[in-house]
């Protein structure tokens, strides 16, 4: 057979040369059974032989040719696409741990076929039993908490952040910390413990406990401030569990040698017990200091003044009887979506913002079609006063909640954010008065006035009265001048003399260093002056201002609200689900910290 010139999209047409005159045939360009049944029928008794092909026939360009069968893929196990078992293993725990999963995962038919199809070396892949995953998870919990204890060591100021979260009527206290690495000069975080909290929340369970998680990882002397929010038995566990200032009149007195009764001792073991416990400063949640102004104090005006009482109360009932409807009816729900093809936003007392949110989702709908929204759900219909009521509360509380957001922050956000936030709040709202009182006592913090001028991205810039910036910097300069003699090395600016007095100096001559105090003044003067003279204003540029980025690395450890903890709890939410009621308080708590610390990036474990 020959093959033609003629061809069609799918087949090809040749010519018999067995057959009298021209016979034409076409076949498929993937298949010659159509030619192979036409050699049968007609050329059955011919011994056919097959041919060369000549190389001067035709151009194969012009042609096109039968396609050689596609080559099969291999999907054998070759050695270097295939892993080892404990790599699998450890594939296994990233995805029940990151994704939450049960860990009878591992027990799943569907599971272990899948799991069956990966390739491991020298064999196909096989899934662990349930009583070996969790070993190898609890190894895994452990190597964790080692390298977060080598990683905890290395850093030299920490802040926590605790709360007690209520679940399932189980109680557990949470802890995280944070810090700024001071090789990058970036936010990094760890959950510390999420512990079940027995018995009722007074203030020495909570202080007991807190110095448990604190000492277990040896953070005891490193933790500038503790971050909660401003609950009654939470103040007063810091209060009262507070380290004792020194004393210098103890060195002048004499030593006395007293004699005590070795059964007064074993017996008051227990009082000595309580005072051996000790926490860091606490520092109340800025978060929860801010939804007391944007609820409790705004709506507390409000209803003082009869001008606003009744106005106020008339359109957030109405509101209320929207959010009742919407949320517990999908009649209502499917209503609401027909009209406005949206969703209403039901407030949350455990949520801040979420009233505002609510209310503003409102604001938005025209007053036609939020009548009919009341009308067809049976309810009472807005004026336009009500309505205008609403978006004027919008407007006014618009910076409280920008400013609680900003607040809200954790990896970009620290505690010098506070005091420039307030300062802008106060100049953008009336509650002027409920922001000094509420937060009186950091208005008034000169570590809140540093921690802010030691971050580069606000520095002076946000105080408006020039006697206020000269006392920062004057207080940033005493700071800086006293973190001169703890210098192991000299800074640029200090004279090669100070080196010599320093290491072998007497005291006489130590006494009459007049020059060297000219130089430390000299060199801490030069230094702020650089700094507050820079225009850089990302955190990395503090590695040109070691004396400034020291101080920015102790004030600024902590976030100004206590939402990592809560953010904590919501993962814990996601694990601790009613179908696993049954999983006990040490796996538990080993399934969230393993989940929280492996996007916080900070352990290398299950990567």
């Amino acid at each position: 057979m020959e093959k033609s010139l003629f061809k069609t999209y799918r087949n090809i047409v040749v010519n018999c040369t067995l057959c009298g005159g021209s016979k034409t045939l076409s076949t498929s360009k993937t298949s010659n059974s159509n030619l192979m049944k036409h050699l049968q029928k007609q050329h059955a008794s011919t011994n056919l032989v097959e041919k060369e092909p000549e190389g001067n026939v035709g151009d194969s360009s012009s042609v096109d040719a039968i396609p050689a069968k596609q080559r099969k893929l291999d999907f054998g196990q070759p050695a270097a696409q295939s892993i080892t078992q404990p790599q699998l293993h450890r594939l296994i725990a990233r995805y029940v741990v990151e994704d939450m999963k049960p860990i009878s995962t591992v027990e799943s038919h569907a599971f272990r076929q899948l799991i069956s199809h990966i390739p491991v070396r020298g064999r196909a892949g096989k899934a662990p039993s349930r009583k070996t995953f969790s070993s190898f998870l609890d190894q895994e919990y452990a190597n964790m908490e080692s390298e977060l204890k080598n990683t905890l060591d290395m850093v030299e100021y920490i802040s926590t952040t605790a709360d007690i979260w209520t679940v399932h009527n189980k109680s557990f206290l949470g802890v995280t910390a944070h810090w700024i690495n001071a090789q990058n000069m970036k936010r990094e975080k760890a959950a510390l413990a999420c512990r079940r909290f027995m018995g009722r929340h007074t203030y020495d369970s909570i202080a007991s406990e807190l110095d448990n998680i604190n000492s277990s990882h040896g953070l005891s002397f490193k933790i500038t401030s503790t971050v909660m929010d401003n609950g009654s038995n939470f103040v007063k566990a810091f209060k009262v569990y507070q380290p004792a200032p020194e004393s210098d009149d103890s060195e002048s007195e004499e030593d006395e040698v007293t004699f005590v009764s070795i059964g007064d001792v074993l017996q008051n073991a227990a009082d000595d017990a309580d005072d051996a416990i000790s926490l860091p400063p606490h520092q109340r949640c800025a978060s929860h200091t801010m939804n007391l102004i944007s609820c409790t104090d705004v709506e507390k005006w409000l209803l003082s003044e009869a001008a606003t009482k009744t106005i106020y109360r008339s359109a957030t009932t109405k509101c209320a009887g929207l959010w009742n409807k919407a949320s517990r009816s999908t009649v209502a729900a499917e209503i609401v979506d027909d009209i406005i093809a949206k969703k209403l936003l039901v407030p949350c007392t455990t949520r801040w913002n979420s009233f505002y949110y609510a209310l503003e989702r409102i604001s938005k709908i025209p007053v036609v079609e939020l009548n009919t929204i009341s009308s067809t759900l049976q309810l009472k219909c807005f004026n336009e006063r009500e309505h205008q009521c609403i978006r004027e509360y919008c407007a006014v509380m618009k910076p409280l909640t920008v400013a609680l957001d900003i607040l809200q922050g954790e990896d970009h956000c620290f505690y010098g954010t506070l005091l420039p936030t307030l300062e802008s709040l106060m100049t953008k709202t009336l509650a002027i008065k409920n922001v000094k009182t509420r937060f009186a006592h950091v208005l008034g913090s000169e570590d809140a006035l540093l921690a802010a001028v030691t971050l580069p991205k606000f520095k002076l810039r946000w105080l408006h009265d020039q006697a206020r910036k000269d006392l920062a910097k004057a207080r940033l300069l005493v700071e800086c001048r006293k973190l001169l003699p703890e210098q192991d090395q000299l800074q640029p600016g200090t004279s090669a003399t100070n080196t010599t007095q320093h290491a072998g100096s007497s005291k006489e001559d130590e006494f009459f260093s007049f020059e060297e105090n000219e130089d430390i003044y000299a060199t801490a003067e030069g230094e702020v002056a650089e700094y507050l003279k820079s225009g850089a204003t990302g955190l990395d540029s503090l590695n040109h201002f070691p004396m400034i980025k020291k101080l920015s690395l102790k004030l600024n450890a902590a976030t100004p609200s206590s939402a990592p903890v809560e953010r904590l709890f919501s993962l814990g939410n996601l694990i601790l689900t009613p179908k696993r009621n049954k999983l006990s308080d040490h796996k538990f708590e080993k399934l969230l910290l393993l989940r929280y610390n492996l996007t916080s990036k900070v352990t290398s474990n299950l990567k």
